[in-house]
């Protein structure tokens, strides 16, 4: 999925704003959970995002960790550019490998993307917008002021992410895909 985002990800407008058939991703969703081969390259790129986007809010507690959203939260309103770096990457230690591994994937795609915004419209701002409410949510339900308040930051928050993915990640996350 990451590596057809990341080859059709950078040409096609609106990547992660539009959705795909929900028709077609429920159907392809249920193959996948069923361990059936599925062909996403035979699909709408919008379709693959959807479900890329629909993996990452199934994720138990998040990608980044509602154990750590406070944290998370937090990151934004400290002072300059480094001490955010600093903190995210303390932050990023203390998550499990696995979604380390996957972060550094995301954020390779997301940076792949943002670099041709101009042709995509998918600057760091709207990628935040669409992607962040999948990758951190609160622990618990709060009131729709609280919820929107939360987005902003989290939005904010992948923003930076996406923006300093290689200071945050290193700059080797430009080659993860390789030569595809």
């Amino acid at each position: 999925m990451l590596s057809l985002l990341y080859q059709e990800g950078p040409s096609t407008e609106g990547i992660f704003r539009r959705s795909g058939s929900a028709k077609t991703c429920k159907e392809l969703k249920e193959k996948l959970d069923s361990g059936a081969e599925v062909d996403l390259a035979c699909e709408s790129i919008f379709v693959t995002a959807s479900l890329f986007k629909d993996f990452l809010r199934n994720i138990p507690g998040s990608i980044l960790s509602s154990q750590l959203c406070d944290k998370w939260v937090s990151v934004m309103d400290q002072g300059n550019n480094e001490e955010k770096i600093k903190s995210i990457q303390r932050l990023i230690e203390q998550l499990p490998r696995a979604n380390v591994v996957l972060l550094r994937y995301i954020f390779g795609v997301l940076h792949g993307i943002e670099m041709r915004s101009e042709e995509n419209q998918m600057n760091a701002f709207n990628l935040a917008i669409c992607i962040a409410p999948s990758l951190l949510w609160p622990p618990v339900s709060s009131t729709p002021d609280i919820e929107s308040e939360f987005t902003k930051k989290i939005s904010s928050l992948v923003q930076f992410l996406t923006e300093n993915c290689c200071r945050i990640f290193g700059d080797e996350i430009t080659s993860l895909f390789g030569e595809i």
